[in-house]
């Protein structure tokens, strides 16, 4: 099949790698490049560096409200577009160009976790299961027919890791789609279960140790790797990238022993990888050694 292929970040990778193996990648479609670290210089995402090494021709629109874009990309003639975690919401004149629509590989399964970050809101809500939905595209929020399926258990499992996990799934959901679309008939999302996975906002990556202890640890894998769970200590920001959950009480936010294990409203957590600004990750004993969070400090 003639496809455009529309993702941005490492999740998109392992479908973009598949489809172009199996069929004709007539554009690959990212966000623009961010300027990032310490110099600021621009960076190409994940998708455009992956696209670039395979020889596929690369748009990075702003945009994608002017009309000579959206005429653009009905010129290339398509079979399907595939989406995913693009970024860009598709104005209408681009769901309605190819010959076959626009096929969303969405990490949750629909209708639960609408939007635009299910794998962590997956993991914050407690869910035992998620998947990737293969969906075909309208105008609303995540709302089309269903194609196909596939679930895997949360299981512990860090956002990082699920969204590895989730995008291996996807990539091989959506090779079985176009290979076979006639053996994957749309089925109506049911009005029952929607629920929406809001964007995260930063400020929810600041521990919450007035959650019970469950809540916490789910904190902390949610927001593994990005944008890193955390708590102020001495006006210093510590990042949690691992923890487990303790039986002990205390008042929350307060440190209960000489290992950093910190009370929550129900139960305690105690951080097993920490970082530092500008350090590394390490264990929270090698942390503790230089700096030293004492027994009966109170974090907030």
């Amino acid at each position: 099949m003639r496809i455009a292929f529309l993702g941005t970040p490492d999740f998109a990778v392992p479908a973009l790698d598949l489809l172009a193996a199996r069929h004709e990648v007539a554009a690959v479609y990212c966000q623009p490049p961010r300027r990032a670290g310490r110099g600021k210089a621009l960076l190409p995402s994940p998708v455009q560096r992956r696209a670039e090494a395979l020889g596929l021709t690369v748009r990075t629109p702003a945009s994608l409200k002017d009309p000579a874009e959206q005429a653009a990309f009905a010129g290339l003639g398509l079979d399907v577009a595939v989406v995913a975690a693009y970024g860009l919401i598709l104005p209408p004149a681009m769901l309605d160009a190819p010959a076959h629509g626009c096929l969303n590989i969405h990490a949750s399964l629909l209708p639960r976790w609408r939007g635009a970050a299910p794998i962590q809101r997956a993991i914050l809500a407690g869910d035992a299961l998620t998947g990737v939905t293969i969906m075909r595209m309208e105008q609303g929020l995540d709302t089309g027919a269903m194609l196909a399926k596939r679930e895997t258990a949360v299981d512990g499992k860090t956002a990082g890791a699920l969204t590895a996990e989730l995008a291996e799934i996807g990539a091989a959901l959506i090779a079985g789609v176009l290979a076979a679309p006639n053996s994957y008939p749309p089925a109506v999302q049911p009005e029952a279960g929607v629920t929406y996975a809001a964007k995260i906002a930063k400020a929810e990556a600041r521990l919450d140790f007035t959650q019970p202890a469950p809540m916490v640890e789910r904190q902390v894998r949610a927001f593994n790797p990005a944008p890193g769970a955390w708590f102020d200590h001495g006006g210093e920001r510590v990042r949690v990238h691992a923890a487990e959950i303790v039986v002990a009480d205390g008042a929350a936010g307060e440190v209960l022993d000489d290992r950093l294990t910190i009370a929550c409203t129900d139960g305690a957590l105690r951080p097993t990888a920490v970082q530092r600004a500008g350090r590394g990750i390490m264990a929270t004993a090698d942390l503790l050694r230089g700096f030293p969070i004492p027994a009966g400090t109170r974090l907030a």
